[in-house]
C-alpha cells in the first residue's frame, strides 16, 4: 500500500502540474494545433512545425527545457481513439522518435538514444484531450533498471521481473516502431475498444545481448491508485545529462 501511495503522488503530482500549466482547459492542445499552428503550417508558431501530409505537429512543452510533444493535426483524443488502430493512420510513434534530436537541441548538445524516451498516458491519467506522445530525457534510475532487464525482454508481452517507481509494467521488445505500439498493444487485449483507454505506452530504444538493436515497449493499464501515466519515466529536468 505505501508503494502504491507513492506512487500516486508521483503521478498525481505531474498530472496537477500539466493541468496548471495548460490552466486546467483539456482542449488547450488542440486549440493549438487546429486554431494557431494550422493557420499558418510554413510559420506554425507556437508550434515548431505542422506537417499537413504527415498528419502531425510538434510543439515544445512549457514543462521542461527539452520535453516536446507529438500530437497529430486531426483529432484524436487519446488512446481510447479507434482511429489508432487503423493501418492507415499515421505511426505517430515513428514520427515522434524522428522528432528526438530537438531535446538535445535544446540543451544544445547531442543525447545519445538510450537517454530518450516516449510516452504516451492513458484516458485516466492524463489531462488533455488530445494525443500528445512526450518526447524527453528518461530517468537515470529507470534507464539503469531497463538496462538490468532487457535480457529478460522478449518479443511477447511479459510482466518486467521487477517494477519500476512502483508500478508493474509488462514489456515486449520490438525491432522498430514500424508496426505501431498502438497496434501491438491493442492485438494483446481481448476487447481493445473499451480496454485501451486505461493503457499507457513508453518506447525507449535498447540493445539486446545478441546485439540487435530495437526498442522496448511498457504497458501498464489504470486500476486503483495507479492512473498508468507512463510519463512518470520520464525526467524533464534531463538529469542523465549532468555529471554522475
Amino acid at each position: 500500500m505505501r508503494r502504491l501511495l507513492a506512487y500516486a503522488a508521483v503521478a498525481a503530482l505531474a498530472i496537477g502540474s500539466t493541468t496548471a500549466v495548460l490552466a486546467r482547459d483539456p482542449d488547450k492542445l488542440w486549440k493549438i494545433v487546429h486554431d494557431r499552428c494550422a493557420l499558418h503550417p510554413d510559420h506554425p508558431t507556437p508550434c515548431t512545425f505542422y506537417d499537413e501530409a504527415h498528419g502531425d505537429a510538434l510543439l515544445h512543452s512549457l514543462e521542461g527545457r527539452g520535453q516536446y510533444l507529438l500530437i497529430p493535426t486531426a483529432r484524436v483524443p487519446g488512446m481510447e481513439s479507434p482511429i489508432l488502430l487503423d493501418p492507415a493512420t499515421p505511426d505517430y510513434f515513428a514520427e515522434a522518435w524522428d522528432a528526438r534530436a530537438r531535446v538535445g537541441e535544446a540543451y544544445g548538445r547531442t543525447i545519445p538514444d538510450t537517454d530518450i524516451s516516449l510516452a504516451i498516458n492513458s484516458k485516466p491519467g492524463r489531462s488533455q484531450n488530445q494525443l500528445h506522445i512526450h518526447i524527453d530525457c528518461i530517468r537515470p534510475d529507470v534507464r539503469q533498471q531497463l538496462l538490468a532487464m532487457v535480457p529478460h525482454i522478449g518479443t511477447k508481452w511479459q510482466p518486467l521481473p521487477q517494477a519500476i517507481l512502483g508500478v508493474r509494467y509488462r514489456a515486449i521488445w520490438q525491432p522498430d516502431l514500424k508496426t505501431s505500439p498502438f497496434r501491438v498493444l491493442a492485438s494483446s487485449l481481448r476487447d481493445p475498444g473499451t480496454e485501451m483507454r486505461d493503457h499507457t505506452l513508453v518506447a525507449w530504444p535498447a540493445t539486446r545481448p545478441d546485439g540487435q538493436a530495437g526498442f522496448v515497449l511498457l504497458d501498464d493499464h489504470a486500476h486503483g491508485l495507479d492512473f498508468a501515466s507512463g510519463e512518470i519515466v520520464q525526467d524533464h529536468s534531463c538529469a542523465i545529462l549532468k555529471p554522475s
